[in-house]
């Protein structure tokens, strides 16, 4: 409803590109009807001379092939405009450099925003994480490099279940929250890596594993129900892992 859009649009290149092209389809259309004229002027003149009849069959002729003449115009021009408005439909289609970045940036999203929500996501994975440390059973670890929490609910677990595990700073955190909420914590470095590198957070523990993980267990246990009740404290347990089996399984996870 703006005039000057209008007048915009009216005045525009595209608009004066159409009138040049309108133009000389009109040229082109009436130069061959008027070289036919001047070709068939001899004809024209003589109709006027000939009887009724004859005349009348000589002018739907010349009306005829006056007809194909203009129709042959029309044809190159078609030759001519196709090609050209199939090319500039493509090229309407094809986007810049800016628009192909605009659009990927709006269909995989910007790499800020992505970023944003990867480490809102990695901080609620660490919260939960950490909040499933005081119900662990044992935290498994390096001693200092690796913490590996462990729950086990005979009724409704097939194995023990890794609920949080960590490395350098986030185990130095799981000890520290363990420690805070009397959660057992047993020193295995080997079992401490074999778990970090084979268990992923809410998984079961892998069947190799299950002896070493028992025996740490049991040992937990047996020591709960012993201060419980004034008993000898057992002997700590010396889980055997061999790590060159979850070394490898770590290097195919990674790669």
């Amino acid at each position: 409803m703006n005039p000057i859009k209008g007048i915009k649009r009216i005045f525009s290149a595209n608009s004066l590109n159409e009138l040049l092209k309108a133009l000389a389809k009109f040229c082109l259309v009436a130069t061959f009807a008027v070289l036919w004229l001047w070709w068939s002027v001899d004809e024209l003149l003589s109709l006027g001379h000939q009887p009724v009849e004859a005349a009348i069959r000589n002018a739907l002729q010349i009306c005829a092939v006056s007809l194909l003449v203009v129709s042959a115009s029309l044809i190159i021009i078609a030759a001519i405009d196709v090609p050209f408005q199939l090319w500039n439909y493509s090229k309407k289609l094809r986007m810049t450099r800016t628009e192909i970045r605009d659009e990927f940036k709006e269909t995989e999203g910007r790499p800020e925003v992505k970023s944003r929500i990867r480490m809102l996501q990695q901080q609620a994975a660490t919260r939960r994480m950490m909040e499933a440390v005081p119900k662990a059973d044992v935290i498994v670890t390096n001693p200092t490099h690796f913490a590996v929490a462990l729950k086990y609910d005979e009724h409704r677990m097939r194995a023990p279940r890794v609920v949080a595990k960590g490395r350098q700073l986030v185990a130095a955190r799981i000890r520290e929250l363990g420690g805070q909420h009397g959660v057992p914590i047993f020193s295995a470095p080997s079992l401490a890596r074999a778990l970090y590198r084979s268990t992923d957070i809410g998984q079961e523990i892998p069947a190799a594993l299950y002896t070493a993980v028992a025996q740490v267990l049991a040992y937990i246990f047996q020591l709960k129900a012993a201060t419980v009740h004034g008993r000898r404290k057992p002997t700590p347990p010396t889980p055997e892992v061999d790590e060159s089996i979850f070394q490898r399984r770590g290097r195919r996870r990674n790669g």
